[in-house]
């Protein structure tokens, strides 16, 4: 068993008026259920949620022991949501959840494993399986590399974490700025700025988080917005020295390409050398 300080995290989750309840509710229960559960659960309404969901989130309210939530007038977006949870985290070490995917019951207890060995280590994720409807049905899984040379790498390009696994120190977060407010790649801004900062940081080498999709999801990524945001948020990179022109090349070409390409042979290119099936 780890000591007693080091057992003790704070999950932090967004809640949006556009989540499903029922999958909101098998969320945060695969955080409960964790071998080692949170010692705080923090949830963030990201402006009006529906009637259904808000139902929901007051019934855990009432363990104000170990739930905190807070209610922001406006959605603003995950960034700014996800910033004014941190604040509230009253642990070190903070686990991200989203609201409708699903944690392996071990995945926490593993991360707080690996910060317990590494003492200089920040940021830890995990790899997914990507899932339609009911996780038995997984259609790919998406890997990321576990060394921290890996990983500066692979932030050349890409984000180099699945963001709804990771487990990070809340104060270098905060130290950094946070997140970034942008409309879809906050995560993007901010693990691409942390890496090149230096912040110590890995992935398990293990499929932690059962990633819930469907073709919305992968309509989404076609959009002429989250293209265009990509490639913003990397010519900032680019410019401040922390990536190539090779690779800003690379990154343009892939986000054009993802817009004007036909769907079948975007999802083979995917599968081929972005995910595994």
């Amino acid at each position: 068993m780890l000591s007693n300080h080091l057992e003790e995290y704070s999950v932090l989750m967004s809640v949006y008026k556009n989540d499903n309840p029922s999958n909101l509710k098998i969320a945060i229960k695969s955080m409960l259920n964790q071998t080692i559960p949170p010692e705080q659960f923090v949830i963030v309404e990201d402006g009006y949620v529906s009637d259904d969901l808000e139902k929901i989130i007051r019934e855990y309210e009432k363990d104000s022991e170990t739930f905190t939530i807070v209610r922001l007038e406006k959605n603003m977006g995950l960034g700014n949501a996800l910033n004014n949870g941190l604040k509230v985290c009253r642990n070190e070490l903070v686990a991200r959840m989203d609201a409708d995917d699903i944690s392996v019951s071990q995945r926490c207890e593993k991360q707080l494993k690996r910060f317990s060995e590494k003492e200089e280590l920040c940021i830890l994720g995990t790899q997914i399986k990507e899932f339609i409807d009911v996780p038995e049905h997984t259609i790919s899984r998406r890997t990321v590399p576990c060394s921290f040379d890996g990983i500066k790498k692979f932030a050349r390009r890409r984000s180099p974490f699945n963001h709804p696994t990771v487990m990070y120190k809340r104060n270098v977060i905060l130290k950094i700025g946070g997140y970034p407010v942008l409309n879809r790649k906050e995560d993007l801004g901010l693990f691409v700025l942390a890496v090149n900062l230096g912040i110590y940081s890995e992935n398990l080498d293990e499929d932690l988080l059962y990633y819930r999709t469907n073709k919305y999801n992968q309509k989404r990524r076609r959009t002429w917005i989250n293209c265009k945001e990509y490639i913003q948020v990397m010519m900032r990179f680019y410019r401040r020295g922390y990536i190539g022109v090779l690779d800003m090349c690379f990154i343009v070409l892939g986000q054009m390409s993802l817009f004007v390409l036909p769907t079948a042979i975007t999802n083979y290119l995917s599968k081929r050398y972005l995910r595994k099936v």
